[in-house]
């Protein structure tokens, strides 16, 4: 049977991160219900905050491939008339990577392909947020699918993985916390867990997005 648990955060954003960082999985690897979007109030009356629902198939594992499939094949398409408007020659081509389904752009011009990721990213995150909202509008579902540029996000996971556990052994040494640099939740996803492997030493996140960082201190 399905495991299904509700979390909170300030965002729904949050509200997922701090979902994936306790079940130790990737959003492709549950399903999220958005109970409750969250209110600002008006001088701190009426606030609330966000509230999702997760699902978690007892295996672990609750990828519905066909599902994956779907939201991929529509990503892509989506971000083929984004690129036309753009008048960027290139196009995106749904890709299965360790059961993480992608849409991979590949274009022949380097020059736009550096406009489509933007400084550290953050035109390509906006342009994943956008294609997200649409195919979750269009299929009526939450979207889970990762929008790249020709392995970029691939390799920045790599260089985080390594940085994250580079910080985490010098925090081990001295016993003084540091700050990571801020980052969106997948990539905190991926600090919390290659701090985590090396033992001895905890992880949290602090800030608002999109200035959201990971803190890693000495148990």
């Amino acid at each position: 049977m399905a495991r299904e648990t509700e979390f909170s955060g300030s965002t729904v954003e949050e509200a997922v991160e701090a979902a994936l960082a306790d079940l130790g999985v990737s959003e492709q690897e549950v399903r999220v219900e958005v109970v409750q979007e969250p209110k600002a109030g008006f001088l701190g009356v009426g606030a609330q905050e966000a509230i999702v629902k997760v699902r978690l198939a007892s295996g672990g594992q609750d990828l519905d491939m066909d599902a994956l499939e779907e939201q991929a094949d529509t990503a892509a398409d989506f971000v083929d008339e984004l690129l036309a408007k753009m008048g960027i020659d290139a196009t995106a081509e749904p890709i299965l990577v360790n059961d993480h389904m992608y849409v991979d752009i590949v274009g022949d011009d380097e020059d736009d392909m550096a406009l489509l990721i933007g400084r550290h990213g953050a035109t390509l995150d906006a342009i994943q947020e956008l294609t997200r909202m649409v195919v979750g509008r269009r299929l009526d579902e939450r979207c889970r699918i990762m929008v790249d540029v020709e392995d970029y996000r691939k390799r920045r996971e790599d260089r985080l993985v390594e940085r994250a556990q580079q910080v985490a052994r010098k925090v081990l040494e001295t016993g003084s916390d540091e700050v990571l640099d801020p980052m969106n939740p997948y990539e905190r996803k991926l600090v919390h867990d290659a701090v985590a492997e090396l033992g001895g030493l905890e992880t949290s996140s602090q800030g608002e997005e999109p200035n959201r960082s990971v803190v890693i201190r000495r148990r």
